[in-house]
């Protein structure tokens, strides 16, 4: 008892430390917790994101009439499960707006549009009743009446058709999703070196008590005993108000920045905050706590010995070495995420040690220089607060990282997607060729048109590679053709990673390009002879251009539509159409004459693109949010931890006033002295920063997915972190300034 009385004592004495020590924790786990539920969060909006605007089926009758209200309540009476999908086209800026009926979609269970016909609440959607409304005003509108899925069986006179509001994402959302958890794993790391520096400092401030304990007989086993019985008492008091407080902070996040978005911009998110604490998150805290700051206990003194010694930058530099290595020549992805962990390591190492050379280094050249003797002791003691801040200071730099490899895959992402529609989205208007109906009738029309913008035809369907020797031989891959007719000005924008000189002008006269994922597969480069089997017919072409496509594993080959042979059968036809100084009405008329049916699928491209990316854009606001909420805490966890080392060195700042330096000049120092640390760190933060964002859009996605992003820095961000690192040295040195005249005060009282 007497023991645990002087545990207690220490605290009564220094109530600061154990303040910063359960704020650290509280935080950490605020941090942990926000992060995971804002990445779930994230995960389950970009699913429901997915099947909103994924690929259906709807029923159309077979003989080319409109569906209506009459065939919706036939095929009920019948005992089929269809929903009414009511589309409305507005005018700009309104838009597109769709009526749904949640109670008919209630047959579909899990095979709902975002998993639930209630999730579908918000811009786009709206209740059907509110939609027909809309379309008695003169608005244009269709009916479709959506099937659950393709099993359905239909009465006579019935039969389904492909139905989608835009193209699909292929796993450019599971990329998005992979990248996501390797950043919360950083976090996870980011969050113990906080708490573990904290609680060294502190133990390292009370090894005088513990001296004393030592020479009253007491054994050291039990004193760590009792460090580990304390520390897990105040792990599992303030894990719960960080736990709810991370869940609160997600949700403001997540929830009402949301709702905030969607008044101003039109933003809608689908997920919601949870409704429960994220037990796991806490769990998973407690471990973390226990273990890194009880690790000394785990690692050998042999090892750490090593970690203190002259030989530690050699050993870090070759960790490093060896991990960068890794990276850039990883075969899978788990060499990429050792190698990562073993740069973090090297670069964690290394860090503390170079800053404080660096300042030593400037300290150094004073002499030469001629200045104030208050700058060489500025720098020195910059040198001294790098050493004994090394903790901190690494996890601020990992944090600052982490946040700039967050923005920078976030902002990739959204001009990648963007991109990315655009590519597949050009025209202004999609017009579907109906089963069985002649797509050259179509074309011959459209060539015939006068005043007619640009268009092309869209022919979809399967090719073989002949790997290696004769395609006789079975030794023939399968990949995706996507053939063009005419090469229209609508695809002269999009993306190559390499070409030739006048790429389009060669695939009409016979060339072939080949999408980034076969060209990574195959080690295809532009100029290399390609031996294609289509319909049966062999045939050997130029890759004249390697191009960009997000989101799709499967290997692609492009090619004009006239070099396809007679006996090829395609899967899908479309045209992609510029009315010019056409109304889209009227061609559409033409084309039904043509193909002799009503029933033609014209969308407009500008409205799918629109729904796709609000539909999609909650992700990304989720996930700048998670950056948001690491960067705010991280800059707060430095401030606790300045501020702690500073409370320690009171006494030495003191000094300078002693020697006959004015109040306000020491004051200038503390400042000059904190926002230097803070930026120093920062600038330190921007390689690894750089670097791993490379990793996850040049190195993760072309190793799990086969198809790369575009690396772009953003200077813009680094100012801001620079602004973020210079308040918060400005604030550590406002509260030291406090604590200088706070203890200036106590001794004139005591005089």
């Amino acid at each position: 008892m007497m023991l645990v009385r002087a545990f207690v004592s220490h605290y009564r004495r220094h109530p600061f430390q154990l303040a910063a020590l359960a704020v650290m924790i509280v935080l950490a786990t605020m941090l942990w917790t926000g992060v995971t539920m804002l990445t779930d969060q994230a995960r389950n909006s970009l699913f429901e994101s997915e099947e909103a605007v994924a690929p259906r089926v709807h029923v159309v009758r077979t003989d080319g009439q409109r569906i209506g209200v009459d065939e919706f309540a036939e095929l009920r009476l019948a005992g089929v499960c269809v929903a009414p999908w009511l589309e409305i086209e507005r005018p700009p800026p309104e838009g597109r707006v769709i009526g749904i009926d949640p109670l008919a979609m209630s047959c579909f269970r899990e095979d709902a549009p975002g998993g639930d016909a209630d999730e579908l609440d918000g811009a786009p959607f709206l209740d059907i009743s509110e939609a027909a409304r809309l379309s008695r005003k003169g608005h244009d509108s269709r009916l479709y009446l959506l099937a659950a899925n393709e099993n359905v069986e239909l009465p006579d006179g019935y039969t389904l058709r492909d139905f989608s509001l835009g193209p699909p994402t292929g796993e450019l959302a599971d990329s998005f999703l992979l990248n996501l958890d390797a950043l919360s794993l950083l976090v996870l790391l980011i969050t113990g070196l906080l708490v573990r520096s904290v609680h060294r400092l502190g133990i390292a401030q009370r090894q005088q008590s513990f001296d004393l304990l030592y020479r009253f007989g007491v054994p050291r086993q039990t004193v760590k005993q009792l460090l580990a019985a304390e520390l897990v008492v105040l792990t599992g008091v303030c894990v719960l108000p960080g736990l709810w407080l991370g869940t609160q902070l997600a949700g403001t996040l997540g929830g009402g920045f949301g709702q905030a978005l969607d008044s101003l911009f039109d933003v809608t998110l689908y997920a919601g905050s949870a409704e429960s604490l994220p037990w796991q998150a806490a769990g998973v805290m407690v471990l973390l706590v226990l273990t890194v700051c009880l690790l000394d206990w785990v690692v050998p003194q042999g090892w750490q010995g090593a970690a203190v010694s002259g030989r530690r930058r050699l050993i870090a530099v070759t960790v490093l070495l060896v991990g960068l290595a890794s990276v850039a020549l990883a075969p899978g992805l788990a060499w990429v995420f050792v190698g990562t962990a073993l740069v973090f390591a090297g670069t964690g190492w290394l860090a503390p040690g170079l800053l404080a050379l660096w300042a030593e280094r400037r300290s150094d050249q004073t002499d030469s220089d001629g200045n104030n003797p208050l700058t060489r002791w500025r720098r020195r003691e910059l040198a001294v607060m790098f050493r004994h801040l090394a903790l901190p200071v690494v996890a601020l730099q990992f944090a600052m990282a982490t946040v700039l490899a967050v923005q920078a895959l976030v902002t990739t992402f959204e001009r990648t997607f963007d991109e990315w529609l655009s590519q597949r989205l050009e025209a202004e208007f999609y017009v579907e060729v109906p089963r069985g109906a002649d797509a050259g009738l179509a074309a011959t029309t459209l060539r015939g048109l006068e005043g007619i913008g640009a268009w092309h035809q869209v022919i979809r369907g399967e090719a073989r590679i002949i790997t290696d020797g004769l395609a006789s031989e079975g030794s023939t891959v399968a990949v995706d053709l996507l053939a063009l007719a005419p090469i229209s000005d609508l695809v002269l924008g999009w993306t190559l990673l390499a070409s030739i000189d006048r790429p389009w002008q060669k695939l009409e006269q016979g060339g072939v390009m080949v999408n980034e994922q076969l060209a990574r597969r195959d080690q295809l480069e532009v100029g290399d002879t390609l031996n294609v089997v289509i319909a049966g017919t062999e045939t050997s072409a130029h890759v004249t251009a390697i191009y960009a496509d997000y989101g799709r594993p499967a290997g692609e080959v492009l090619m004009s539509g006239a070099a396809l042979p007679d006996g090829f059968s395609p899967h899908f036809e479309s045209f992609s159409v510029n009315p010019g100084e056409l109304a889209m009405t009227d061609i559409r008329e033409r084309l039904a004459a043509v193909w002799n049916t009503p029933d033609v699928t014209v969308r407009d491209n500008a409205s799918i693109r629109a729904l796709a990316s609000q539909v999609f854009g909650q992700t990304f606001l989720l996930t700048r949010a998670i950056s948001l909420l690491t960067l705010a805490l991280a800059a707060v966890a430095l401030l606790i931890m300045g501020w702690v080392f500073f409370t320690t060195r009171v006494w030495y700042f003191q000094l300078l006033g002693i020697w006959g330096l004015p109040a306000r000049k020491v004051f200038g120092q503390l400042r000059h002295l904190s926002v230097t640390l803070t930026m120093a760190v920062t600038t330190a933060a921007l390689p690894l920063g750089i670097w791993l964002a490379w990793v996850l859009v040049s190195r993760i996605n072309p190793l799990a997915f086969g198809w790369s992003l575009p690396m772009d820095l953003y200077p813009r961000f680094w100012l801001e972190l620079g602004l973020v690192a210079a308040v918060t040295g400005l604030v550590v040195a406002h509260l030291m300034r406090r604590q200088l005249v706070h203890r200036a005060k106590d001794k004139q009282v005591k005089t």
